[in-house]
């Protein structure tokens, strides 16, 4: 994940947001590249946002949607996550191509909106997710 698509996720999902978030942006190892936090967001949306961009960015799944998915199904697998990653939806895996290149974290609205505003955010910076 190049910085200046970082910056460009971080300010289309702070434009776009119907009420205060925060929104991380990770590299293909979770490592966060850009990261912000709206005047008025909770405080635990930080770590929020960071753990669903870890847990995508880290997973085989291209989303904290699909991993919970997959783990719903299996206790044995789900005990055997990394212990930060996290099941809320809001994070969203980024490709260029076929190769995965980070991931964002949105915390702070409902899941569902959460969710939505990574994806916007991730086709705003002209990658896939």
């Amino acid at each position: 994940m190049r910085l200046e698509q970082a910056r460009a996720i971080v300010d289309h999902v702070v434009s776009n947001a119907s009420g205060a978030v925060s929104v991380f942006v990770a590299d293909d190892h979770g490592e966060v590249v850009a990261a912000a936090t709206m005047d008025g967001a909770a405080p635990d949306t930080r770590l929020n946002a960071q753990r669903k961009a870890y847990t995508a960015a880290r997973s085989d799944a291209r989303s904290t949607r699909e991993l919970a998915e997959k783990a719903r199904a299996d206790a044995a697998e789900r005990a055997s996550f990394d212990p930060f990653f996290t099941f809320f939806l809001g994070g969203v895996a980024a490709f260029d191509g076929t190769t995965r290149v980070g991931a964002v974290g949105v915390s702070g609205l409902p899941g569902e909106v959460d969710e939505q505003l990574a994806r916007a955010g991730i086709a705003a910076a002209g990658l896939q997710h």
